[in-house]
């Protein structure tokens, strides 16, 4: 038992990151029903879809899950209302600052995790009054930290900084890297990638197919100008490319991404003009199984991971 364990009660470490498009509540669910933290994730949903994702969910299972919640979202009143009012346990909040929804979700028995990119937003986190923070170092997919601190630099500056449990995010996809995040301080991990490749997951198979052939190199940090976001190299990313190569402004930069291109790529399967949000973990990965079995895998390696390091000795 760890800390977030504890705090969340489920029976490991493991929460699946709230992936945009790829985080429905069958994904939610088979991670919960395993032992870990489901996660439902609300930024690729109207509030119909959300309301529809958690009553489902609570449906089919008494276990702890959670949603995550970019603060950034239009409709964020409309998702706040429906978490409150189906009995959320666990809220997961990111791409804004903690300050202003903690106390709401807080007063009304809800756990509040934040994701943060720094060690400075860590400690505002828990001055905030969150209850734990994901420290997401900038090998993660999706929208990431402007510092660009890897995990192995962000976890244990963070773990010595706050008081709060702390999990760790970014380049985490096995049962090594999920011990060497625990080596560092860590109280959990988020895993994401890894779960994109999950049967569950909405992600569409010609965007799994391309995920699970990934190479080392094959992502990039890129749009720091909007938000950051590691992306993998496609006909989008070389669009891209293309306009900082005539210097485009922020506004021309705006258009190209446009709306929807994270659903064009990732949840309807255009794996050229789309966005394709993963991480450069990806590159370890050539399967598709159930979230079950995922878990399986990591723990499995995790506990043989422990189990040598125990024999090494440091004179």
């Amino acid at each position: 038992m760890t800390r977030i364990t504890k705090l969340l009660s489920i029976d490991i470490p493991i929460i699946q990151a709230g992936m945009i498009w790829c985080s429905p509540w069958q994904l939610a669910l088979a991670v919960s029903s395993r032992g870990g933290l489901g996660v439902i994730g609300a930024g690729s949903m109207y509030p119909e879809v959300l309301r529809e994702h958690i009553v489902k969910l609570k449906a089919h299972t008494q276990r702890t899950f959670a949603v995550n919640l970019p603060l950034l979202y239009p409709d964020i009143e409309s998702h706040i209302n429906t978490i409150i009012k189906y009995k959320v346990p666990v809220v997961i909040t990111s791409a804004g600052s903690p300050k202003k929804f903690t106390a709401v979700f807080k007063e009304k028995g809800i756990k509040v995790i934040h994701v943060v990119s720094s060690t400075k937003f860590a400690i505002k986190s828990q001055e905030a009054g969150v209850d734990a923070v994901v420290a997401e170092g900038f090998e993660a997919g999706g929208h990431n930290g402007r510092e660009e601190t890897t995990t192995m630099v962000l976890i244990p500056s963070v773990s010595r900084s706050v008081d709060i449990p702390v999990i760790a995010a970014g380049g985490i996809g096995c049962g090594r890297s999920m011990a060497a995040a625990m080596a560092l301080g860590a109280d959990g991990v988020q895993i994401g990638s890894r779960f994109v490749l999950a049967k569950e997951s909405s992600a569409h198979d010609r965007f799994k197919e391309v995920v699970s052939s990934a190479s080392e190199g094959d992502t990039r940090l890129t749009l720091k100008e909007l938000t950051p976001v590691r992306l993998i190299k496609n006909e989008f990313y070389s669009s891209i490319q293309e306009a900082y190569k005539r210097n485009a402004d922020i506004s021309e930069l705006r258009q190209l991404l446009g709306r929807g291109r994270a659903k064009k790529g990732m949840f309807e399967g255009d794996v050229d003009e789309g966005e394709l949000e993963i991480g450069q973990v990806s590159a370890n990965f050539t399967s598709v199984l159930s979230a079950s079995d995922i878990i399986d895998e990591i723990i499995s390696e995790y506990n043989r991971t422990i189990a040598a390091l125990d024999k090494v000795n440091v004179d």
